[in-house]
Parts: structure tokens; sequence; C-alpha cells
């Protein structure tokens, strides 16, 4: 005997009430073969000639519509038609507005939206990671923002930060001896943002690192000829970039993440106006 067809329909892609038809499938030791996709059914003018296919072939529609004048046309047509239907999003969606006591938006992909922002937000930290303290300096033409600064002006947390807002981040160490790289120079300054920092916390934090790797805390790394060496090559640079500089002294990773993303914010809104 053939095995009955599953008529999957949905507003957006489909792929949920497929999902789950499949794995209640499984719970029956059938192999799901029978199962076709009806796909951004979006219009009540769609649904008598598909529940009609269903019921002359005697299949049951499982179904993710979440447009409520849509759904309404598909449950009512499935019930004229003897049709057996399994609405997924339904009763899970009135019982929610009741509990929450707010409507649903009725979009559909909402699900999907929300995926590409997931698979946004790991890129992003993958991309940190890859162009953390200078190693690809070709990422500066890729990055969203790019980062500079001298030695423990938290670079590297902040990328990691912002990453997890979406936002591809490039860090780059400034160091009077080593070459500034060219790409700096390529990219809209707008995309570049300055951390400096007071040489007195400068002073402490490079001390402290000295101390945690088991060194003398007074050693030439956090001296005060060369942090005031490093502070003043790197304010050449960036009044040479032009680029945005926030001062980052005795702030929390959050706190100068926020700062960053409000700048970010009122840049985008400049760029809006223009």
């Amino acid at each position: 005997m053939t095995q009955p067809a599953v008529y999957v329909v949905s507003d957006s892609t489909g792929e949920t009430a497929e999902l789950v038809t499949r794995a209640a499938l499984s719970q029956f030791g059938q192999t799901p073969k029978f199962i076709h996709r009806f796909h951004h059914i979006d219009s009540k003018e769609m649904i008598e000639e598909i529940v009609d296919l269903v019921a002359v072939n005697n299949g049951i529609i499982v179904h993710t519509v979440v447009l409520e004048d849509v759904r309404k046309e598909l449950n009512e047509q499935a019930e004229a038609y003897g049709v057996p239907i399994i609405d997924i999003f339904g009763p899970l969606l009135g019982q929610l507005e009741k509990t929450y006591k707010i409507k649903p938006l009725s979009e559909p992909g909402r699900v999907r939206s929300l995926d590409e922002a997931y698979f946004n937000k790991v890129a992003a930290i993958e991309f940190a990671v890859e162009n953390d303290d200078g190693r690809n300096p070709r990422g500066i033409l890729q990055a969203d923002y790019v980062l500079i600064g001298v030695s423990r002006t938290s670079k590297t947390p902040l990328s990691q930060y912002l990453a997890l807002k979406g936002l591809k981040i490039c860090n780059i160490p400034i160091v009077p001896e080593a070459s500034i790289p060219e790409e700096l120079f390529e990219i809209d300054p707008n995309k570049i943002i300055g951390l400096k920092i007071s040489k007195t916390k400068l002073n402490q934090i490079r001390s402290k690192r000295l101390i945690s790797m088991g060194l003398n805390g007074t050693g030439m790394y956090s001296s005060d000829d060369r942090i005031t060496e490093e502070l003043v090559f790197f304010k050449k640079l960036t009044d040479k970039l032009g680029c945005f500089v926030l001062d980052v002294t005795n702030k929390a990773i959050e706190e100068t993440a926020n700062e960053i993303l409000m700048h970010i914010g009122e840049i985008a809104d400049e760029n809006l106006e223009l």
C-alpha cells in the first residue's frame, strides 16, 4: 500500500514544518520519502488549489503559516475538504498571545532572520580572532571598523565584544618601531577608532602585567620614557589619520564598547542625512 503523502505548507521556506514532520515520522520507523513542500504561500487565493490537490491524493497537511488570514483560510478549506491538517504554530501562537497579552507579529521568515543574525555574529567573531593584534593587515580593508592603540588598551576584548554585536573588527597595535600598515591610510577614517589612555594608568596596567608574568614590574615596557614615546607616536598617527579617538582610561570594556557603538550610530545617522 502506498504511504499517504504529507504536504508541508508555509508562508516562508517551510523548513521548520518539514523538519518537525520528518522527526515525527521517524518515531514510526518511517522513511520520510513522501513529503512535498509548498513554500511562500502568502495569499488566500493559493489555498484552495493546494487543498484540492491534497484531497485528491488522500494526503495530510502540516503547516507553519503565521499570516492570520492565510492560516484561517487553510484550516477552513482543509476542514471543508475533509483533509487531515496539523497547524504547528496556530495553537502555540494563541497560547503565547494569551499568556504574554501581546499580539504576534505574524511575519513569515522570522526564524530564518534570527538564524542569519546568529551566523553573521559567528562570522564576526571568527573575523575578530583572525584579525587580532595586527595578524592580517589586509583584514583592515574587509573590516567594518578598525581599532588602533598602544599595547594594553583592551583592543582584543573590545574586538570580541563588538563582534558579538555582529561587527567585523580588526585591531592593530601601534608601536613606534613597527611600520604602520598602508591599509590604514586606504580606508575611510570614520572606520578607524583610536584608543588612548593616560600615562599613569598605562604604567599601572603594564607593571601589573609584568609582575603577573614573574618579571620585574619596573622594566622598559612600563617605564615613563617608553610610555611617553608610545603615546606621542600614537597621537601623531591619529592626528594624521583624522580618526575618532576614545579615551579608555579607567573604563570597563562594556562602557568603552557602548561609547563606540554610540559613535558608530552617529556616523550612520550622518550618512543617512547625506
